[in-house]
Protein backbone atom coordinates (compact mmCIF):
# COMPACT_ATOMS: atom_id res chain seq x y z
CA UNK A 1 0.00 0.00 0.00
CA UNK A 2 1.18 3.36 -0.79
CA UNK A 3 2.96 5.30 1.90
CA UNK A 4 2.46 9.11 1.26
CA UNK A 5 4.49 9.51 4.60
CA UNK A 6 7.81 7.69 3.41
CA UNK A 7 7.91 8.49 -0.91
CA UNK A 8 11.08 8.72 -2.23
CA UNK A 9 12.28 10.85 -5.23
CA UNK A 10 13.10 9.33 -8.63
CA UNK A 11 16.42 10.51 -8.01
CA UNK A 12 19.11 11.23 -5.19
CA UNK A 13 19.46 14.84 -4.78
CA UNK A 14 21.27 16.79 -2.28
CA UNK A 15 18.42 18.11 -0.14
CA UNK A 16 18.91 21.70 1.30
CA UNK A 17 19.46 22.83 4.84
CA UNK A 18 18.58 26.31 6.53
CA UNK A 19 22.20 27.21 7.06
CA UNK A 20 22.00 27.30 2.70
CA UNK A 21 20.21 30.51 3.09
CA UNK A 22 21.69 32.33 5.56
CA UNK A 23 23.87 35.10 4.14
CA UNK A 24 27.25 34.30 3.34
CA UNK A 25 29.78 35.78 0.94
CA UNK A 26 30.96 32.37 -1.16
CA UNK A 27 30.72 32.49 -4.59
CA UNK A 28 29.54 29.38 -6.49
CA UNK A 29 31.50 30.01 -9.67
CA UNK A 30 34.80 30.17 -8.06
CA UNK A 31 33.59 26.99 -5.19
CA UNK A 32 32.39 24.79 -8.14
CA UNK A 33 35.50 25.41 -10.01
CA UNK A 34 37.68 24.71 -7.55
CA UNK A 35 35.48 21.48 -6.93
CA UNK A 36 36.03 20.80 -10.51
CA UNK A 37 39.20 21.28 -10.60
CA UNK A 38 39.38 24.32 -13.48
CA UNK A 39 39.98 27.51 -14.20
CA UNK A 40 36.61 28.99 -13.90
CA UNK A 41 33.12 27.87 -14.09
CA UNK A 42 30.23 29.92 -15.73
CA UNK A 43 26.59 29.67 -13.85
CA UNK A 44 23.36 29.47 -16.06
CA UNK A 45 19.70 29.04 -15.35
CA UNK A 46 19.04 25.25 -16.45
CA UNK A 47 21.54 22.87 -18.05
CA UNK A 48 19.39 23.30 -21.29
CA UNK A 49 21.00 26.91 -21.39
CA UNK A 50 24.21 26.11 -20.59
CA UNK A 51 24.36 24.05 -23.43
CA UNK A 52 22.90 26.56 -25.78
CA UNK A 53 25.23 29.23 -24.30
CA UNK A 54 28.20 26.76 -25.10
CA UNK A 55 26.93 26.00 -28.56
CA UNK A 56 26.45 29.65 -29.23
CA UNK A 57 29.67 30.45 -28.24
CA UNK A 58 31.14 27.86 -30.40
CA UNK A 59 28.94 28.80 -33.74
CA UNK A 60 30.67 32.07 -34.36
CA UNK A 61 34.05 30.29 -34.33
CA UNK A 62 33.05 28.54 -37.47
CA UNK A 63 30.68 28.34 -40.73
CA UNK A 64 29.75 24.83 -39.63
CA UNK A 65 26.60 24.31 -38.88
CA UNK A 66 26.28 20.55 -37.77
CA UNK A 67 26.31 19.02 -34.05
CA UNK A 68 25.94 15.52 -33.49
CA UNK A 69 24.16 14.38 -30.34
CA UNK A 70 23.21 10.13 -29.03
CA UNK A 71 19.89 9.29 -30.42
CA UNK A 72 19.30 8.68 -26.30
CA UNK A 73 19.33 12.33 -24.48
CA UNK A 74 16.80 14.52 -23.14
CA UNK A 75 14.74 16.25 -25.79
CA UNK A 76 15.47 19.84 -24.46
CA UNK A 77 19.06 19.42 -26.09
CA UNK A 78 18.16 19.06 -30.07
CA UNK A 79 16.02 22.44 -29.11
CA UNK A 80 18.88 23.93 -27.56
CA UNK A 81 20.61 23.28 -30.71
CA UNK A 82 17.98 24.28 -32.87
CA UNK A 83 17.25 27.91 -30.81
CA UNK A 84 21.06 28.28 -31.96
CA UNK A 85 20.26 28.23 -35.51
CA UNK A 86 22.51 24.74 -35.83
CA UNK A 87 21.45 21.73 -36.77
CA UNK A 88 21.20 18.86 -34.71
CA UNK A 89 22.29 15.34 -36.08
CA UNK A 90 21.24 12.16 -34.43
CA UNK A 91 23.55 9.45 -34.28
CA UNK A 92 22.51 5.47 -33.34
CA UNK A 93 23.67 4.06 -29.75
CA UNK A 94 25.69 1.25 -29.40
CA UNK A 95 23.84 -1.93 -28.55
CA UNK A 96 21.88 -2.43 -25.28
CA UNK A 97 23.70 1.52 -24.46
CA UNK A 98 22.86 5.03 -24.92
CA UNK A 99 26.57 6.06 -25.46
CA UNK A 100 27.32 6.38 -29.40
CA UNK A 101 27.78 3.73 -31.73
CA UNK A 102 31.41 4.67 -32.97
CA UNK A 103 30.97 2.95 -36.77
CA UNK A 104 27.75 5.19 -36.66
CA UNK A 105 29.45 8.30 -35.20
CA UNK A 106 32.48 7.87 -37.84
CA UNK A 107 29.36 8.07 -40.44
CA UNK A 108 27.01 11.01 -39.05
CA UNK A 109 29.95 13.28 -38.78
CA UNK A 110 31.76 15.18 -41.53
CA UNK A 111 33.01 18.68 -42.92
CA UNK A 112 30.14 20.08 -41.30
CA UNK A 113 30.07 18.91 -37.92
CA UNK A 114 30.72 21.88 -36.06
CA UNK A 115 30.81 19.93 -32.43
CA UNK A 116 30.09 15.96 -31.02
CA UNK A 117 28.28 15.71 -27.84
CA UNK A 118 29.28 12.43 -25.71
CA UNK A 119 26.65 12.29 -23.29
CA UNK A 120 27.32 11.01 -19.58
CA UNK A 121 23.61 9.65 -18.42
CA UNK A 122 22.65 8.78 -14.48
CA UNK A 123 26.21 9.47 -13.64
CA UNK A 124 27.47 6.59 -15.98
CA UNK A 125 30.23 7.79 -18.35
CA UNK A 126 30.49 7.94 -21.87
CA UNK A 127 33.84 6.77 -23.89
CA UNK A 128 35.34 10.27 -24.42
CA UNK A 129 38.69 8.61 -26.06
CA UNK A 130 36.49 7.33 -29.01
CA UNK A 131 34.79 10.60 -29.23
CA UNK A 132 37.49 12.81 -29.31
CA UNK A 133 39.57 10.60 -31.74
CA UNK A 134 36.40 10.66 -34.36
CA UNK A 135 36.34 14.64 -33.38
CA UNK A 136 39.21 15.34 -34.04
CA UNK A 137 39.74 13.87 -37.58
CA UNK A 138 36.98 15.39 -38.49
CA UNK A 139 38.01 19.34 -36.77
CA UNK A 140 35.02 19.57 -34.69
CA UNK A 141 34.84 20.35 -30.88
CA UNK A 142 33.79 18.01 -28.28
CA UNK A 143 31.05 19.30 -25.78
CA UNK A 144 30.65 17.04 -22.71
CA UNK A 145 27.24 17.00 -21.74
CA UNK A 146 27.77 15.87 -17.92
CA UNK A 147 24.11 16.94 -17.35
CA UNK A 148 23.95 14.21 -14.87
CA UNK A 149 27.84 13.33 -14.02
CA UNK A 150 28.86 16.15 -11.58
CA UNK A 151 31.46 14.66 -9.44
CA UNK A 152 31.89 11.94 -11.84
CA UNK A 153 35.21 10.68 -13.25
CA UNK A 154 36.40 9.21 -16.55
CA UNK A 155 39.81 7.57 -15.80
CA UNK A 156 40.62 9.35 -13.36
CA UNK A 157 39.42 12.90 -14.59
CA UNK A 158 36.80 15.15 -13.47
CA UNK A 159 33.11 14.23 -16.10
CA UNK A 160 32.89 17.36 -18.04
CA UNK A 161 36.14 18.89 -18.01
CA UNK A 162 37.97 16.61 -20.49
CA UNK A 163 36.33 18.41 -23.56
CA UNK A 164 36.45 21.58 -25.54
CA UNK A 165 33.52 22.35 -23.09
CA UNK A 166 31.55 21.02 -20.86
CA UNK A 167 28.05 21.47 -19.33
CA UNK A 168 26.11 20.37 -16.26
CA UNK A 169 22.62 20.61 -14.89
CA UNK A 170 22.34 22.26 -11.43
CA UNK A 171 18.19 21.38 -11.68
CA UNK A 172 16.45 19.51 -9.15
CA UNK A 173 17.49 15.74 -8.44
CA UNK A 174 21.06 15.91 -10.38
CA UNK A 175 22.77 16.43 -7.16
CA UNK A 176 23.89 19.75 -6.34
CA UNK A 177 21.03 21.77 -6.96
CA UNK A 178 19.79 25.81 -7.34
CA UNK A 179 16.86 24.36 -8.66
CA UNK A 180 16.92 25.40 -12.21
CA UNK A 181 20.60 26.21 -12.88
CA UNK A 182 23.46 25.08 -14.91
CA UNK A 183 27.32 25.19 -15.58
CA UNK A 184 30.20 25.70 -17.77
CA UNK A 185 33.60 25.05 -17.82
CA UNK A 186 36.47 25.44 -20.65
CA UNK A 187 39.95 23.88 -20.69
CA UNK A 188 40.70 26.54 -23.17
CA UNK A 189 41.42 30.38 -21.76
CA UNK A 190 39.93 32.44 -25.08
CA UNK A 191 37.07 29.78 -24.87
CA UNK A 192 36.38 31.01 -21.68
CA UNK A 193 36.40 34.37 -22.46
CA UNK A 194 34.26 33.39 -25.96
CA UNK A 195 31.71 31.82 -23.57
CA UNK A 196 31.46 34.83 -20.98
CA UNK A 197 30.90 37.47 -23.47
CA UNK A 198 28.16 35.34 -25.26
CA UNK A 199 26.19 34.69 -22.52
CA UNK A 200 26.56 38.90 -22.00
CA UNK A 201 25.15 38.78 -25.25
CA UNK A 202 22.32 36.20 -25.41
CA UNK A 203 21.37 35.75 -21.88
CA UNK A 204 18.99 38.68 -20.37
CA UNK A 205 17.81 39.65 -17.08
CA UNK A 206 14.65 38.13 -16.20
CA UNK A 207 13.72 39.55 -12.47
CA UNK A 208 10.19 37.83 -12.64
CA UNK A 209 11.69 34.27 -13.89
CA UNK A 210 14.52 34.49 -11.08
CA UNK A 211 11.55 35.43 -8.37
CA UNK A 212 9.80 32.56 -9.44
CA UNK A 213 12.64 30.19 -8.88
CA UNK A 214 14.35 31.28 -5.90
CA UNK A 215 10.63 31.15 -4.48
CA UNK A 216 10.43 27.36 -6.31
CA UNK A 217 13.91 26.48 -4.38
CA UNK A 218 12.46 27.44 -1.20
CA UNK A 219 10.05 24.73 -1.86
CA UNK A 220 12.47 22.59 -2.88
CA UNK A 221 14.08 22.75 0.75
CA UNK A 222 10.72 22.45 2.37
CA UNK A 223 8.92 19.39 0.04
CA UNK A 224 12.35 18.15 -0.59
CA UNK A 225 11.95 14.98 2.33
CA UNK A 226 9.90 11.91 2.24
CA UNK A 227 7.00 13.77 3.67
CA UNK A 228 6.81 16.01 1.48
CA UNK A 229 7.77 14.75 -2.02
CA UNK A 230 4.09 12.61 -2.27
CA UNK A 231 2.38 16.16 -2.37
CA UNK A 232 4.99 17.86 -4.17
CA UNK A 233 5.67 15.33 -6.52
CA UNK A 234 3.77 11.77 -6.12
CA UNK A 235 0.15 12.88 -6.51
CA UNK A 236 0.78 14.90 -10.18
CA UNK A 237 3.18 11.76 -11.19
CA UNK A 238 0.44 9.10 -10.32
CA UNK A 239 -2.52 12.01 -12.10
CA UNK A 240 -0.54 11.59 -15.26
CA UNK A 241 0.02 7.64 -15.91
CA UNK A 242 -4.04 7.10 -14.64
CA UNK A 243 -4.68 9.85 -17.70
CA UNK A 244 -1.66 8.15 -19.68
CA UNK A 245 0.25 10.84 -20.14
CA UNK A 246 3.72 9.35 -20.10
CA UNK A 247 5.78 12.28 -21.56
CA UNK A 248 4.54 14.90 -18.78
CA UNK A 249 4.61 12.43 -16.13
CA UNK A 250 8.87 12.53 -16.89
CA UNK A 251 9.08 15.96 -17.98
CA UNK A 252 9.71 15.06 -21.80
CA UNK A 253 7.19 17.94 -22.46
CA UNK A 254 9.66 20.09 -23.59
CA UNK A 255 9.46 23.47 -25.54
CA UNK A 256 11.87 25.52 -27.58
CA UNK A 257 10.53 28.85 -25.76
CA UNK A 258 12.84 27.39 -22.84
CA UNK A 259 13.39 29.59 -20.08
CA UNK A 260 16.94 31.89 -20.72
CA UNK A 261 18.01 34.10 -18.01
CA UNK A 262 20.43 35.32 -15.52
CA UNK A 263 21.03 33.57 -12.35
CA UNK A 264 20.33 35.62 -8.67
CA UNK A 265 23.39 36.06 -6.50
CA UNK A 266 20.88 34.73 -3.72
CA UNK A 267 20.70 31.43 -5.05
CA UNK A 268 24.03 31.13 -6.41
CA UNK A 269 25.26 31.52 -2.61
CA UNK A 270 22.92 28.70 -1.08
CA UNK A 271 24.46 26.60 -3.87
CA UNK A 272 28.02 27.65 -2.70
CA UNK A 273 27.10 26.26 0.95
CA UNK A 274 25.33 23.35 -0.32
CA UNK A 275 27.91 22.70 -2.56
CA UNK A 276 30.14 22.06 0.86
CA UNK A 277 28.07 18.92 1.33
CA UNK A 278 27.92 17.45 -2.43
CA UNK A 279 31.62 14.88 -1.65
CA UNK A 280 30.11 13.25 1.54
CA UNK A 281 26.75 12.94 -0.10
CA UNK A 282 28.00 11.49 -2.92
CA UNK A 283 30.42 9.05 -1.33
CA UNK A 284 27.59 8.32 0.83
CA UNK A 285 25.27 7.12 -2.31
CA UNK A 286 28.18 5.42 -3.99
CA UNK A 287 28.49 3.16 -0.60
CA UNK A 288 24.31 2.32 -1.21
CA UNK A 289 24.90 1.89 -4.49
CA UNK A 290 27.33 -1.01 -4.75
CA UNK A 291 25.31 -2.92 -1.90
CA UNK A 292 22.42 -2.41 -4.00
CA UNK A 293 23.86 -3.11 -7.17
CA UNK A 294 25.02 -6.68 -5.63
CA UNK A 295 21.94 -7.24 -5.07
CA UNK A 296 19.80 -6.53 -8.20
CA UNK A 297 22.99 -8.75 -9.71
CA UNK A 298 21.18 -11.71 -8.08
CA UNK A 299 18.10 -10.89 -10.99
CA UNK A 300 18.64 -12.80 -13.65
CA UNK A 301 17.89 -11.79 -16.94
CA UNK A 302 18.26 -7.47 -16.15
CA UNK A 303 21.21 -5.70 -16.63
CA UNK A 304 22.25 -2.48 -14.34
CA UNK A 305 24.37 0.15 -16.78
CA UNK A 306 27.65 0.47 -14.88
CA UNK A 307 30.77 1.84 -14.78
CA UNK A 308 33.53 0.86 -17.46
CA UNK A 309 37.11 -0.28 -15.82
CA UNK A 310 38.92 2.92 -14.41
CA UNK A 311 35.71 5.00 -14.42
CA UNK A 312 33.90 6.03 -11.31
CA UNK A 313 30.04 7.53 -11.58
CA UNK A 314 27.92 9.11 -9.36
CA UNK A 315 24.81 7.16 -8.48
CA UNK A 316 21.39 9.34 -8.72
CA UNK A 317 19.61 6.27 -9.52
CA UNK A 318 20.09 2.99 -11.57
CA UNK A 319 19.10 2.46 -15.28
CA UNK A 320 18.17 -0.69 -15.43
CA UNK A 321 17.57 -2.74 -19.12
CA UNK A 322 15.11 -5.43 -18.99
CA UNK A 323 15.08 -8.55 -21.49
CA UNK A 324 11.97 -6.96 -23.66
CA UNK A 325 9.82 -3.77 -23.68
CA UNK A 326 6.56 -5.91 -22.25
CA UNK A 327 8.56 -7.08 -19.60
CA UNK A 328 9.59 -3.89 -18.50
CA UNK A 329 5.74 -2.84 -19.03
CA UNK A 330 4.80 -5.10 -16.27
CA UNK A 331 7.48 -4.16 -14.18
CA UNK A 332 6.16 -0.64 -14.57
CA UNK A 333 2.60 -1.66 -14.41
CA UNK A 334 3.35 -2.51 -10.53
CA UNK A 335 6.39 -0.04 -9.14
CA UNK A 336 5.41 3.60 -11.35
CA UNK A 337 2.76 4.12 -9.17
CA UNK A 338 3.58 2.39 -6.44
CA UNK A 339 5.51 5.92 -4.63
CA UNK A 340 9.35 3.65 -4.48
CA UNK A 341 11.05 5.66 -6.75
CA UNK A 342 10.91 3.49 -10.12
CA UNK A 343 10.00 4.96 -12.95
CA UNK A 344 11.36 5.33 -16.47
CA UNK A 345 13.85 8.42 -18.32
CA UNK A 346 12.98 9.11 -21.40
CA UNK A 347 10.07 7.82 -23.23
CA UNK A 348 11.52 7.38 -26.44
CA UNK A 349 14.81 8.03 -28.39
CA UNK A 350 14.87 11.09 -29.55
CA UNK A 351 13.18 10.32 -33.71
CA UNK A 352 9.96 9.12 -32.17
CA UNK A 353 9.09 12.46 -30.05
CA UNK A 354 6.22 13.94 -32.28
CA UNK A 355 7.07 17.67 -31.53
CA UNK A 356 10.95 17.50 -32.30
CA UNK A 357 9.74 16.60 -36.21
CA UNK A 358 13.69 15.64 -36.73
CA UNK A 359 14.06 13.90 -40.10
CA UNK A 360 16.70 11.50 -38.92
CA UNK A 361 18.46 8.21 -40.13
CA UNK A 362 16.73 5.00 -38.48
CA UNK A 363 18.14 4.53 -35.15
CA UNK A 364 17.29 1.15 -34.13
CA UNK A 365 19.35 0.54 -31.18
CA UNK A 366 18.75 3.83 -29.51
CA UNK A 367 14.77 2.90 -30.12
CA UNK A 368 15.51 -0.10 -28.29
CA UNK A 369 16.76 1.25 -25.58
CA UNK A 370 14.63 3.85 -24.73
CA UNK A 371 11.55 0.44 -25.24
CA UNK A 372 13.88 -0.90 -22.40
CA UNK A 373 14.83 0.38 -19.79
CA UNK A 374 13.55 1.94 -16.40
CA UNK A 375 14.99 3.33 -13.50
CA UNK A 376 15.02 3.04 -9.28
CA UNK A 377 15.82 5.24 -7.41
CA UNK A 378 19.09 5.88 -5.18
CA UNK A 379 18.01 8.23 -3.07
CA UNK A 380 19.27 7.55 0.45
CA UNK A 381 15.28 7.90 1.49
CA UNK A 382 14.42 4.38 -0.51
CA UNK A 383 14.95 2.18 2.53
CA UNK A 384 16.18 -1.78 2.20
CA UNK A 385 12.66 -3.05 3.18
CA UNK A 386 11.08 -1.36 0.03
CA UNK A 387 14.04 -1.80 -2.29
CA UNK A 388 13.60 -5.57 -1.53
CA UNK A 389 10.26 -5.21 -3.25
CA UNK A 390 11.02 -3.93 -6.17
CA UNK A 391 13.67 -6.95 -6.19
CA UNK A 392 11.27 -9.27 -5.97
CA UNK A 393 9.06 -7.77 -8.48
CA UNK A 394 11.70 -7.99 -10.81
CA UNK A 395 12.37 -11.35 -10.44
CA UNK A 396 8.73 -12.14 -10.79
CA UNK A 397 8.38 -10.19 -13.80
CA UNK A 398 11.72 -12.11 -15.64
CA UNK A 399 10.94 -15.64 -14.12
Amino acid sequence: MLNWSTEPPPTAGLPLTWHDFLPQSSSLEQDLAKFLCSAESQIECSGTAAIMVALAALKVTSLRRSVVIPAYTCPFVPLAILRCGLIPILCDTRSNHFDFCPDALVKVCGEDTLAIMPTHLGGRLADLKMATIIAKKVGAYVLEDAAQALGARYQGQLAGTIGDIGCYSLGVGKGLTIYGGGAIVARDANMRQQLQNTAKEIVPIQFKWEARRLLELIGYFALYRPIGLGLAFGISLRRKLKQGKLIEAVGDDCSANFPLHRVGQWRKRIGARALKRLPDFIALTRGKAKKRKDQLAKVIGISVMDDAAGDEGTWPYFLVLMPSEQVRDKVLSELWCAGLGVGRLFIHALPDYAFLDLAQPDTPNARDFAARTLTISNSPWLDDQDFMKICTVLEHAVA
